[in-house]
């Protein structure tokens, strides 16, 4: 049975993907006390990267940004890998983004706001979060963008 961030995913037309494969030696998110920690999570769809290349040269800035947002849905089940529910998410403390960028391209923060506004639509007040915006000069497989979070769970 979903609860009720999973009925709000489905009423806006999203479905929470099965959790990433490791590409290396990690795990794609661990639990420490009342925090889990994700590892960067690709725009992978269906096991494939949609999309490569740098933002602001192969990758137009509102590709990548529809791409942080599938990050970002990547991040929420890598969560539920380990917290079991999403429901036990007290809040999103941190975000941070990592977008590879053609070296004139300065808009970081307007792609990783996919992710963002992703996480405040399914989990409102508990979706608000520090952030960090990072242009690089490339990521994993050539991903344009790479998103991993930081969130609090309530106690089970």
């Amino acid at each position: 049975m979903s609860g009720a961030v999973e009925a709000k995913l489905a009423e806006l037309g999203l479905t929470l993907p099965g959790v990433v494969p490791p590409l290396a030696a990690y795990q794609p998110a661990v639990q420490s006390g009342a925090y889990v920690y994700t590892a960067g999570q690709l725009p992978m769809v269906d096991g494939k990267l949609p999309v490569t290349g740098k933002v602001g040269a192969e990758v137009t800035a509102e590709e990548a940004k529809e791409l942080a947002r599938t990050c970002a849905l990547n991040a929420l089940a890598a969560v539920k890998s380990v917290a079991g529910d999403l429901d036990r998410i007290a809040r999103v403390v941190k975000v941070v983004g990592f977008v590879a960028s053609a070296a004139d391209f300065t808009g970081q923060p307007g792609v990783l706001n996919g992710a963002s506004e992703l996480l405040g639509a399914v989990l409102g007040d508990k979706g608000v979060h520090a952030r960090s915006a990072v242009g690089v000069a490339v990521l994993p497989l050539d991903a344009p963008v790479e998103v991993e979070i930081q969130v609090e769970l309530t106690h089970a």
